[in-house]
């Protein structure tokens, strides 16, 4: 039976974008996703989707190389941003409150076994649209942008782990995550888990990093409205020059319609849009993949490309064979 305490966090909320060309991501998020800059500060500015709840959605952040920066997720309550303290405590990999960014109260930052930053928090401000975006529908955040990709919100990120068992295991204990689905190799070993935090199949991701480096990123993704949307969002690319790795697509896992590019900065970025899709039994069944059935490629029989397996950020030496 799924505990309570499997609910304890609402969702992911923020991820925190690396990259070496500041000035083309933000291009990038703002021109073609139609995103709005809410806040600068430093090297980093703080970017929404169009129908954030929050203040914002990813903190884009100058640095010398892409990668991915600290991750948070915010608690259902504060009791339940207690009690989820007090599991990452006890696993050892807690490193402290620290004050929240744009918008957030109290952040507890911890990492997982394979290094990547992590917070947790609950109180959080929310958007309030001004004259120049409110929204005709006073149900949604701000006014739909009707130009460009059109991303509503961020729908998930997929980390590039050393130990997929073991990153997956921490988020099971710590953050209280259930399994979706999972990818088993024929020596046992998981290629790949899926987890998710309520009626979504998938929040958080972790992928076999081919050269055991660790602590890299391999995508987030954002959800436009419909599948045309990721279509239309092909030729806006296209016309922009931006690096389309695969795509558009279905995938057999989780059945999300995809599209893969890398923003100017050299992340790999999803436009996923899952459809009807939600897992609605409580005690969902954990949906296991075989390396023979994977082989088969994706939902409508396209095989999956190299680079998916073996581009990830930062980047770093070529992985050796596998």
């Amino acid at each position: 039976m799924t505990a309570d305490t499997s609910f304890d966090v609402a969702h992911l909320a923020h991820v925190e974008l690396l990259t070496p060309t500041p000035a083309e991501s933000r291009w990038f998020f703002e021109e073609l996703l139609a995103m709005r800059v809410v806040a600068e500060d430093g090297d980093s500015i703080y970017l929404r989707t169009w129908d954030e709840y929050q203040l914002y959605t990813i903190k884009l952040t100058g640095s010398d190389a892409a990668g991915v920066g600290r991750t948070t997720f915010r608690a259902s309550s504060q009791q339940a941003l207690e009690r989820r303290v007090a599991a990452i405590e006890a696993t050892g990999l807690g490193r402290g409150w620290v004050d929240g960014d744009v918008g957030c109260g109290p952040t507890y930052e911890f990492t997982d076994p394979d290094g990547h930053a992590m917070g947790i928090f609950y109180e959080a401000e929310r958007y309030v649209a001004g004259d120049d975006d409110r929204p005709a529908l006073k149900n949604q955040a701000s006014r739909f942008p009707g130009r460009g990709v059109n991303a509503r919100r961020l729908d998930h990120i997929n980390y590039l782990a050393k130990d997929v068992e073991a990153n997956g295991e921490f988020l099971r204990d710590a953050l209280g995550m259930r399994e979706s689905e999972r990818i088993r190799l024929d020596n046992g070993r998981f290629a790949a888990w899926w987890f998710h935090f309520s009626l979504k199949s998938y929040d958080v991701v972790y992928s076999d990093d081919w050269t055991k480096h660790g602590n890299r990123l391999h995508h987030i993704a954002f959800a436009p409205d419909t599948r045309e949307d990721i279509l239309k969002a092909a030729d806006i690319f296209l016309e922009n020059g931006i690096h389309i790795e695969s795509g558009p697509h279905k995938h057999a896992i989780n059945q999300t319609f995809f599209l893969y590019v890398w923003e100017p900065g050299g992340n790999r970025i999803e436009f996923a849009q899952a459809g009807a899709r939600l897992l609605l039994d409580p005690d969902q069944p954990v949906v296991e993949w075989t390396e023979t059935e994977r082989k088969k490629g994706q939902a409508w029989g396209m095989k999956t490309i190299d680079t998916f397996h073996t581009h990830g950020t930062p980047v770093v030496d070529a992985p050796p064979s596998h």
